[in-house]
C-alpha cells in the first residue's frame, strides 16, 4: 500500500517568508531518494536547491516555474512504498524506509529522531492523493492528525509562519480580521504589514472612486525578491537604529603607491578593497564598540569577538552584501582572494545564505559608481558602516605646499547607541591616518 506524503516549502532561514520557483528538478512519476533535490528556488538571499526528506514516487507538483510560493505552501507529494508509474518494480527498500528522513533538510524543516511524532502534528504530511489513477489507501493511525493538532492548524486563522503571528501579536493586530493574499487565503507577512500601515495612516477625505480617477498613471513594480528584501532591511534599519554620520577627506597617494609596489613584487595581485578591509579590521581592534550589535530585548550592547566583514556588491539581481568571515585573521592576499571569490559568486547568483549572513561590520566602496560621498544606511543589525568614495586627483596641501594628490572621502555611519561621536571620530581618524600613511598600520601588526 502506498502512503502519500506532502512536502511543503521549508523555512529557508534568516526570516525569509517566500521563494520563487526557478526550475523543477523532477517530474511527476519520477522516483526520488531521501535528500534528493527536487526544485531550485530563488529567495531574497540566494539560489537554493530544496531536498525532499522522503523517498518514493512523485505524484504531484505544485507551482509553475516563475511563480512565488510562501513558506509552508505545498511543493510536491510523494507516494512512499508505491511502485513506479511505469512498471511493477517497488521503490528500493533503502530509499523507502517507511517515511523516515535524513536530517539534512533545510532550516526549520529538518528531520529528527522522532519522525512519527512530527507526522502526527503536521497537517502537510497527512494528505493522501491518488496513485496511478487508483484511490490512495486510508491513512494509517500513525499519520492521522491528532484532534488538537488538526484544530490548531485548520482553525479560523490561516497562518503558518510564527513570524507573522508574532508581528501581529506585538502590534495588537487581530489576525481574524485579515484576508490573506496567499494560497487558500494564507495570511502572509505582507498582509500584516499592510494592515499595520493602513491602521497608522488617516483615511483620505476623497472617496475611493475619486482617488482612482486622480491617481497618476505609471508602472507598478512589485517589491519582492532581492529588491523587497533590501527595502525591508533598510526600512528596519532607519526605524530602529539612531544613526549618525561623520566624514573626512584623506590623501590616498601613499596607499596607492604601496599597492603598486606590492603588485610589482610578483605573486597574487592585491586589491584596493583588501587593503581597506585590512585597515578596517585594525581600526576595529582599537575601537571594538563599532563591531557590535544591540540586543534591544535585554537592553544590552553585545561586542563581538570576530569581524565578519560584509561588502556591498551590485548585481543584476540587485544589491547584495556578501560576508568575509573572520576577516581579522586574514592578510591582504587572503582578503583579495576571498573578495574576488565572493564577488564572482554574487555576479552569477550562486551565493549561499551562509555567505550572505552573519556580518558584523560593512565596507561600502561606492566610489566604483563615480561618486565622492554618501551617508550609508547601516546594515541591520550591525552597528556601523564605512563608506569609501572615488579616489581622484585634487589640489592638496602636502608638506606645506600645494600639490595634486590622490584624494578620497571616507564616511562612517554608526549606531549612536553603541558609542558617542568621540569613538566614531577616533575610528575614522585612524582609518584616514592609515590611508595617508600605510606605515601606521604596521604598528598594529
Amino acid at each position: 500500500m502506498a502512503q502519500v506524503l506532502e512536502f511543503r516549502l521549508p523555512d529557508l532561514g534568516e526570516g525569509l517568508t517566500e521563494a520563487e520557483i526557478v526550475r523543477w528538478l523532477v517530474e511527476v512519476g519520477d522516483v526520488v531518494a531521501v535528500d534528493q533535490p527536487v526544485v531550485e528556488v530563488e529567495t531574497a538571499k540566494a539560489m537554493v536547491d530544496v531536498p525532499c526528506p522522503y523517498a518514493g514516487v512523485v505524484t504531484a507538483r505544485y507551482g509553475e516555474e516563475g511563480s512565488e510560493l510562501p513558506v509552508g505552501a505545498p511543493l510536491i507529494t510523494v507516494a512512499v512504498g508505491a511502485p513506479a508509474s511505469g512498471g511493477p518494480a517497488e521503490v528500493p527498500q533503502t530509499e523507502a524506509r517507511e517515511t523516515e528522513g535524513s536530517g539534512n533538510v533545510l532550516v526549520g524543516y529538518g528531520t529528527s529522531d522522532a519522525p512519527a511524532r512530527r507526522r502526527r502534528v503536521r497537517r502537510e504530511q497527512q494528505v493522501l492523493a491518488p496513485v496511478n489513477g487508483r484511490p490512495a489507501p486510508e491513512a494509517p493511525e500513525a499519520v492521522r492528525p491528532a484532534p488538537e493538532a488538526a484544530e490548531a492548524v485548520q482553525g479560523p486563522v490561516a497562518v503558518i509562519s510564527p513570524l507573522v503571528r508574532r508581528l501581529a501579536r506585538e502590534n495588537g493586530l487581530d489576525l481574524r480580521a485579515l484576508t490573506g493574499s496567499g494560497p487558500d487565503g494564507l495570511i502572509l507577512r505582507a498582509d500584516v504589514e499592510h494592515a499595520l500601515r493602513t491602521a497608522a495612516t488617516p483615511a483620505p477625505a476623497t472617496t475611493a472612486a475619486t482617488a482612482t480617477a486622480t491617481a497618476p498613471a505609471g508602472t507598478r513594480v512589485p517589491l519582492k525578491g532581492v529588491r523587497g528584501a533590501v527595502a525591508d532591511k533598510l526600512s528596519r534599519s532607519r526605524t530602529e537604529i539612531p544613526d549618525a554620520t561623520c566624514w573626512v577627506d584623506a590623501d590616498a597617494t601613499e596607499l596607492m603607491r604601496a599597492r603598486t609596489a606590492m603588485n610589482a613584487a610578483g605573486g597574487p595581485k592585491i586589491s584596493l578593497i583588501a587593503l581597506l578591509a585590512r585597515i578596517c579590521t585594525a581600526a576595529l581592534a582599537r575601537f571594538p564598540e563599532l563591531n557590535s550589535t544591540v540586543d534591544t530585548a535585554a537592553r544590552e550592547i553585545v561586542r563581538l569577538d570576530a569581524v565578519h566583514l560584509g561588502f556591498a556588491a551590485q548585481t543584476e539581481r540587485g544589491l547584495v552584501v556578501p560576508v568575509v568571515k573572520d576577516a581579522q585573521g586574514r592578510d591582504a592576499e587572503s582578503l583579495s582572494a576571498e573578495f574576488a571569490r565572493l564577488t564572482e559568486s554574487a555576479r552569477t547568483g550562486s551565493l549561499t545564505p551562509a555567505e550572505l549572513t552573519g556580518g558584523t561590520f560593512t565596507l561600502n566602496n561606492y566610489g566604483v559608481f563615480g561618486v565622492d560621498g554618501s551617508t550609508p544606511i547601516i546594515n541591520h543589525p550591525e552597528a556601523a558602516m564605512l563608506g569609501v568614495g572615488r579616489i581622484v586627483p585634487k589640489p592638496w596641501v602636502h608638506e606645506g605646499e600645494l600639490a595634486v594628490r590622490q584624494v578620497v572621502q571616507l564616511s562612517l555611519t554608526f549606531d549612536h547607541r553603541v558609542c558617542d561621536g568621540g569613538t566614531a571620530g577616533g575610528f575614522l581618524r585612524y582609518v584616514a591616518d592609515c590611508v595617508e600613511q600605510p606605515a601606521v598600520l604596521l604598528r598594529t601588526l
